[in-house]
């Protein structure tokens, strides 16, 4: 009788064991699964583009210096984007739809492109591998767009956090070259957010012709 009940609680130990080990194979699939899935979650779930439209100003007059020659068309890479205090080297999309926002930074159709004089609008989700670390950012440090036209190197002068429907907050204007590049906020947040992180930077010194 003892040997029985013995031989019953190790064939009850052992089933128990392999149990376990399935369920912890079972739960390491789907992290692995979940951890190569989660920043194309964020993605779709996470709105981000503010509707931005160019104001009803007469057109900016392009000159020698600042006259793009071939604009790039929708859903192109025309450009990348260095912010060397985060170590972010990203590349650039015309154009804001979920499919651009997944593989780097959009660029709102409805503003200027770098050289032009004008309002740069720019988004990014805020994941790991785009603007999570944004809340490092500081006054004075350097942005570089480097398209394949010329190299433009701008300042961050201001720093402000929004609500998604204050598109006066990201205003379009041709007097003056500043860029616009915003995330969803909070910075570590999964899930639709009404609130944007936005970094404003003013033109330092255009190089053409790179």
């Amino acid at each position: 009788m003892l040997n029985i009940i013995k031989k019953t609680a190790k064939a009850t130990i052992i089933y128990v064991i392999v149990a376990l080990f399935i369920l912890f194979f079972i739960l390491f699939s789907i992290q692995v699964s979940v951890g190569a899935q989660i920043d194309e979650w964020i993605s779709i779930a996470n709105k981000i583009t503010i509707n931005v439209e160019k104001k009803k100003t007469e057109p900016t007059i392009m000159t020698d210096e600042n006259q793009i020659k071939n604009y790039p068309e929708y859903g192109s890479n025309y450009a990348t984007i260095e912010i060397p205090k985060i170590n972010t080297n990203l590349p650039v999309y015309y154009g804001d739809t979920l499919e651009i926002l997944k593989k780097g930074v959009g660029h709102s159709s409805g503003s200027y492109f770098p050289g032009e004089g004008g309002s740069i609008i720019y988004m990014g989700h805020n994941s790991k591998k785009i603007f999570r670390r944004f809340s490092e950012l500081q006054l004075g440090n350097e942005i570089i767009v480097k398209t394949n036209y010329g190299e433009y190197r701008y300042k961050i002068y201001d720093m402000k956090l929004i609500y998604e429907t204050e598109v006066d907050k990201v205003p379009v204007q041709n007097e003056k070259e500043i860029l616009m590049i915003y995330t969803c906020y909070p910075f570590n947040n999964i899930g639709y957010t009404t609130q944007r992180y936005v970094v404003y930077a003013e033109l330092e010194k255009p190089k053409e012709d790179f």
